[in-house]
C-alpha cells in the first residue's frame, strides 16, 4: 500500500476539524496547544491540496463552505475511526464512547426509536447521539451518518441491512366520518369511500393498500379527495379530523385507537405489514458505539 498521508497532513486535518467544530482558529489553536497562525497555515495547506475553499472567513468568525462541510464530516468520521482502532488495539476501548449519527424516517423516529434513546444512554452514558429525522435517502459518505433506518432494504449492494421489525398496517377512520359515510365491510366497499392517499416522494405515486385474504396478500388501489406526501403523520391527522379512511402503521395510531379518536375498520382483512431495516455501509469498521446501538435496537424492537 502506497503512503498517501504524511504526519504533517494528518496534523493539518486534525487542526481543520478542531477549527470546524469551534468555528474559530483561536479556539482550535488553544485546544491543540499551538498558535492561531499554525491553524491558519494548516487550513491553507489543505485548501491548496484539495483545490477548494474550506472556510468563508470574516473579521468575526469562520464558516464552512459546502465543500468544507462535506470534507469535515468525512474527516471527523475518519479520525474517530482511527482513535477507535487505536483504543481497541491497545485494549482501552471497554466502554462505547463518542458521537453516533443516525438518520431515520419521521414517524418511525418519533414512535419507535426516540423513546428508546434515553435507555440506551443509561446503558452507555459516554455516547452522544445526533438524530436526523427525514424521509430523504441519505448518502453515507457525503452526509457523514453512521446508521440509517428505512422502510425497505435498498438495492445498493454496498449497504448491509438488518431487519428491525415488520410493522403491522391498519386502516382507520374517525367516528364522525364513519357515522357520515358508513363503515366498510369488504374491500369492494373502499371504492365508495374517501381513502386518503400517501404518495411516494420518489415517484409521486400513491402507495397501494395491503390486505390479507386467506393466505394471500392483496394490493388495492384506492382513491380519495386527499393526498399527502413526505410525512405519514399528515394522513393520520386528516383521518382524525374526519377526512376519510387511511392505512398506516398500527404503532402510530395505538393511542388514538385506545381513546376512541380513531376506529379500526376492515379488521378481518388485516395482518399485513411492511419492514423497517437498519442500514450501514458494507466493509466499514464498526466502532463499539455503533455495534452497541445496532445490538440494542435489534433487541428492543424485535423483542
Amino acid at each position: 500500500m502506497q503512503r498517501q498521508f504524511g504526519d504533517l497532513l494528518l496534523g493539518s486535518i486534525e487542526l481543520f476539524c478542531l477549527a470546524a467544530e469551534s468555528q474559530s482558529f483561536t479556539v482550535a489553536a488553544t485546544a491543540a496547544g499551538v498558535n492561531p497562525a499554525a491553524v491558519s497555515r494548516s487550513v491553507a495547506r489543505l485548501e491548496a491540496r484539495l483545490g477548494a475553499r474550506l472556510f468563508v472567513r470574516t473579521t468575526r468568525q469562520i464558516n464552512l463552505t459546502d465543500a468544507g462541510r462535506r470534507y469535515f464530516e468525512q474527516c471527523r468520521q475518519a479520525l474517530q475511526q482511527l482513535a477507535e482502532a487505536e483504543r481497541e488495539a491497545t485494549g482501552q476501548q471497554t466502554t462505547p464512547a463518542g458521537v453516533l449519527r443516525i438518520s431515520m424516517p419521521t414517524p418511525y423516529g418519533h414512535y419507535r426509536v426516540l423513546p428508546l434513546l434515553a435507555a440506551f444512554r443509561e446503558r452507555y452514558p459516554q455516547v452522544t447521539i445526533e438524530t436526523h429525522l427525514s424521509n430523504r435517502n441519505i448518502d453515507f459518505a457525503e452526509d457523514g451518518f453512521d446508521l440509517a433506518i428505512r422502510g425497505r432494504a435498498p438495492r445498493d449492494s454496498g449497504l448491509i441491512a438488518r431487519k428491525l421489525e415488520d410493522a403491522e398496517l391498519v386502516v382507520v377512520a374517525s367516528p364522525g366520518y364513519l357515522h357520515r359515510a358508513g363503515r366498510p365491510d369488504s374491500l369492494d366497499d373502499l371504492a365508495h369511500h374517501d381513502c386518503i392517499q400517501f404518495e411516494l416522494p420518489s415517484n409521486g405515486r400513491p402507495i397501494p393498500w395491503l390486505f390479507r385474504q386467506g393466505d394471500e396478500t392483496t394490493q388495492v388501489a384506492t382513491h380519495g379527495a386527499y393526498a399527502t406526501s413526505g410525512d405519514v403523520l399528515a394522513g393520520v391527522t386528516l383521518a382524525r379530523h374526519g377526512a376519510g379512511l387511511f392505512q398506516t402503521y398500527r404503532f402510530i395510531v395505538e393511542r388514538e385507537l385506545a381513546d376512541g379518536a380513531l376506529e379500526e375498520v376492515l379488521a378481518p382483512y388485516g395482518g399485513c405489514s411492511r419492514p423497517f431495516v437498519l442500514l450501514y455501509p458494507h466493509g466499514r469498521h464498526l466502532s463499539s458505539r455503533v455495534r452497541s446501538f445496532v445490538d440494542f435496537l435489534v433487541e428492543k424492537l424485535r423483542g
